[in-house]
């Protein structure tokens, strides 16, 4: 535990899939073609906390959708690469505009399309029910399923990690 605190520690930076990670992966058509994806709402207050405490937010997602980008913007998530079919090039392009290392960052996922940017970060999370073999490769997984907790389980991590989620958590409190 205390190599994965020393991880999270060291984390500037934490990316988001979005399909199977801030959603539970399932996706819901109508009959007009559009699309429907349901997020909850613990897994965005996380995100915001884990921004106030100054960890960048980004999401790099296969996919594109209009939803997502509504969400992310609810969310004050500026960093948003959609239709990444290849994730290295968001990668290399976000750390490269913040200055960061990939020891630096944090990069979330579920399914095997997330571990060519997985392998390359300092800290690699799988989600709970994560394909097996995301999860050999992963540092950690989170206790809850994608889009039912687990980018909450991540966000408190990082805090924990960077001393500061007893702290914001209090502040609810107080």
């Amino acid at each position: 535990m205390q190599d994965l605190m020393e991880k999270c520690a060291q984390i500037k930076m934490v990316i988001f899939d979005v399909d199977g990670v801030l959603t539970d992966g399932r996706l819901y058509l109508t009959e007009q073609g559009e699309e429907i994806k349901s997020f909850h709402s613990r897994d965005g207050h996380g995100l915001k906390m884990l921004q106030s405490s100054g960890v960048e937010v980004a999401i790099i997602t296969g996919r594109t959708s209009p939803i997502v980008t509504y969400r992310m913007e609810e969310l004050g998530i500026k960093h948003v690469y959609q239709g990444q079919r290849d994730k290295v090039p968001a990668f290399e392009k976000l750390t490269a505009k913040l200055k960061l290392s990939p020891s630096q960052v944090a990069y979330v996922g579920d399914d095997v399309v997330d571990l060519p940017v997985m392998t390359k970060v300092g800290l690699a999370i799988a989600v709970q029910d994560a394909h097996p073999f995301v999860k050999q490769h992963s540092h950690w997984q989170t206790p809850n399923r994608g889009g039912l907790g687990a980018a909450r389980d991540v966000c408190e991590l990082i805090m924990q990690g960077h001393g500061v989620l007893d702290q914001t958590l209090a502040e609810y409190i107080s």
